[in-house]
């Protein structure tokens, strides 16, 4: 008794703490070892338990006749019953195992289950392919002219597809919607699938049609699709679903959305290439917006995240590159570049100072509605309005006021202010009657050749023409914007800019857009202004100073011309 109570105390000396452990310390380690064993072995039948369950749950699948009942999944229910009793024991009893074993327990038993559910829908998925290929899936269906026999083999599967998502939906823990909450319909995304695979021959290997320039051709052809499947999807498909739960799903809508990820895909993968060719970039956000505004008018509704909606998005392939920051300003850049460059092309082209009649495109109500005088411009100024026209049709299809907003502030907004910076220049520059200082200002208003009078630059019918120029100009610009700022397009930015407060506190920051607490007779109250109010003020100011300047030259040249005269006269 006195050797094992020494045996089972430790010694404090420390000439004893180097020697071996002592029994009790030996005791409490093939104690721990133990538990860790059997710890073990519990964590081994259950994934026994669990891999046993998953193989009867496929081997039943794949033995199941048509048509599909609660019991075919029988051998599946025990599976879910079983893992939910795994997952509520590890939470309750933290003695098997340690937690992170627990943790990690849990998450296999629910991969193995979700695995098996998947296996289970492939199953009966294959069946599907089978019946569809019958019927020339994925060309567009002449669904009366097929065969009785593979009509009914085809709505065959496809019921037993739905009942299967319906079984699905009522098995504790079964995870059958997207992280979006989106739910597809098991058969349809069978028929997607089959487009999927298609696309990725086209689109996604060395082929041809697999082009960074052509975006277009995708687009189409997903556009293609959904425009000859929906009669299959509308007579056929939503026929299939009535009677079951899913009866007032839109078979369309939801076989659209289930072909929406192929194309986000697509972008994903190609936006990060064309990041370096400004032009290329440009040409697919284009294409990408006409393909939503077409989809938006076959009827169709992108879906959209709880989250997004709060920012305004509307959805949209287009989505995938204008909601990723470095993408969007990537483009935003690429457009602000091309504007630029195409004013500049515009103001040193020989021509640009020229007087012409605009109405070569103008309607016939147009014409009515103008005076004479308002038809008389100058080539730069009609191009000018062009290219702003061009531009609004840039960004109209954007889907978001905050991109539309960032738009017309860094790409628009600047081609007017440096339009009305070299009016204004060219006016300043005749005021100086020093021709040096014309020649200083590129562009001015008709200067050509550095020899040319001064006395002719600013004096005489050439003079009077320089200053007509400069009023043409800016009485144009400031009636297109007049124009301009009643269209619905431009309406409807500006109120919305107003009625956000991160719009407005861009716009207040901004020199050529109105305060729009200057026109409200109360804060309640819409603006009274348009979107264009202070540029228009600006080349209103600018136009009428070019008319005092006009109408003061030839006063003084009239005066001196007659000086003589009444020289002579009083004389």
């Amino acid at each position: 008794m006195t050797y094992l109570s020494h045996e089972l105390v430790s010694s404090l000396s420390p000439s004893k703490s180097e020697a071996s452990p002592t029994l009790l310390e030996d005791i409490e380690t093939m104690h721990r070892i133990l538990k860790e064993l059997e710890s073990v072995r519990a964590y081994v039948a259950v994934i026994e338990r669990t891999l046993t369950l998953s193989e009867g749950a496929v081997a039943q699948s794949r033995g199941t006749p048509s048509p599909l009942s609660k019991s075919s999944t029988s051998e599946y229910d025990r599976l879910s019953a079983f893992v939910s009793d795994v997952v509520r024991t590890c939470d309750s009893v933290q003695d098997i195992g340690s937690a992170e074993q627990s943790l990690h327990l849990v998450t296999f038993v629910r991969r193995i289950r979700d695995k098996t559910w998947l296996d289970i829908k492939g199953i009966f998925s294959a069946k599907l392919t089978s019946a569809l290929e019958k019927l020339q899936w994925p060309m567009p269906v002449d669904y009366p002219t097929a065969s009785v026999h593979d009509r009914k083999s085809f709505e065959s599967a496809f019921r037993d597809l739905i009942l299967l998502q319906e079984i699905g939906e009522n098995i504790e823990g079964s995870t059958n919607q997207t992280e979006m909450g989106f739910q597809g319909l098991y058969p349809l995304e069978t028929l997607a699938h089959a487009i999927s695979l298609r696309f990725k021959y086209h689109f996604e290997t060395e082929r041809e049609t697999n082009r960074l320039d052509k975006p277009e051709w995708y687009l189409s052809h997903i556009m293609n699709v959904a425009h000859d499947h929906r009669p299959f999807m509308d007579d056929v498909i939503q026929r299939l679903l009535l009677g079951t739960k899913y009866q007032r799903v839109n078979a369309w809508q939801n076989y659209i959305t289930l072909l929406i990820p192929i194309l986000e895909r697509k972008l994903r993968r190609t936006v990060p290439t064309l990041l370096s060719y400004p032009a290329l970039l440009a040409h697919t956000v284009y294409q990408a917006l006409i393909f939503d505004s077409n989809m938006r008018e076959l009827g169709y509704e992108f879906v959209v995240s709880a989250e997004a909606k709060k920012t305004e998005e509307k959805g949209g392939v287009s989505s995938v590159i204008l909601c990723q920051k470095e993408w969007f300003d990537a483009w935003l850049e690429g457009e602000k570049k091309f504007a630029e460059d195409q004013y500049l092309e515009i103001i040193s082209s020989s021509d640009a100072w020229h007087i012409v009649d605009d109405d070569s495109n103008d309607s016939d109500e147009h014409k009515l509605s103008r005076s004479i005088a308002e038809l008389k411009a100058t080539n730069s100024a009609r191009r000018v309005k062009a290219l702003v026209e061009q531009v609004t049709d840039r960004y109209s299809p954007l889907p978001s006021f905050a991109h539309r907003t960032r738009f017309l502030i860094h790409v628009q907004l600047p081609i007017l202010e440096q339009y009305y910076s070299r009016v204004s220049s060219s006016l300043d520059a005749f005021e100086t009657f020093s021709s040096a200082l014309v020649r200083a200002v590129p562009g001015a208003l008709g200067v050509e050749g550095a020899k040319t009078d001064s006395r002719k630059l600013t004096g005489g019918v050439e003079g009077s023409q320089r200053l007509c120029k400069a009023l043409l100009s800016a009485r144009y610009v400031e009636s297109a914007m007049q124009r301009w700022g009643e269209e619905e397009f431009f309406l409807e930015l500006w109120t919305e800019i107003n009625h956000r407060a991160t719009l407005r506190t861009r716009a207040e920051m901004h020199p050529s857009l109105p305060n729009a607490a200057d026109h409200q007779s109360s804060k309640s109250d819409a603006p009274e202004c348009t979107i264009f109010e202070e540029l228009i003020t600006q080349y209103t100011k600018l136009a009428s100073r070019a008319e005092d300047m006009l109408v003061s030259q030839v006063c003084g040249e009239t005066e001196a011309a007659l000086k003589p005269h009444f020289v002579a006269i009083t004389t």
